[in-house]
């Protein structure tokens, strides 16, 4: 189905696009994620929540999707410093449009391992 909205910037070539620029990066969209299942968190526990990212990479996603108005970041101004991230408005309704992903990914998960372990078969012989 095509959409009969047309881009509100001739940066983006259609509202995927933009979204997509959004979720740039492997680790935005399970921030999101992380986010939407637990509320607002500190930041150890979304760490423990997106297995595998890096510190760095972690904060630097942080502070880009805080940039793009979908995370919000407060600062309780206490000692020890205790600094809690959440969902804005719009981000809440970011990571519910990736909740069918979410379920598309559970639903096919076992497919798509299988599919990406032959992929990575084919890639084997074509070096060897």
């Amino acid at each position: 189905m095509r959409s009969q909205h047309f881009p509100p910037s001739k940066s983006f070539s259609c509202g995927l696009d933009a979204t997509l620029r959004v979720l740039a990066g492997k680790w935005k969209p399970l921030i999101l994620y992380g986010l939407y299942q637990r509320g607002a968190v500190r930041y150890g526990e979304l760490k423990r929540a997106v297995q595998g990212v890096s510190e760095k990479v972690l904060i630097q996603q942080l502070k880009e999707l805080q940039s793009d108005g979908i995370v919000s970041r407060e600062d309780f101004k206490e000692i020890p410093p205790r600094v809690e991230y959440a969902l804005s408005p719009r981000g809440q309704t970011l990571a519910q449009a990736l909740i069918p992903l979410c379920d598309w990914g559970n639903e096919n998960m076992e497919e798509v391992a299988r599919v990406l372990a032959e992929r990575t078969g084919w890639h084997k012989n074509d070096l060897g």
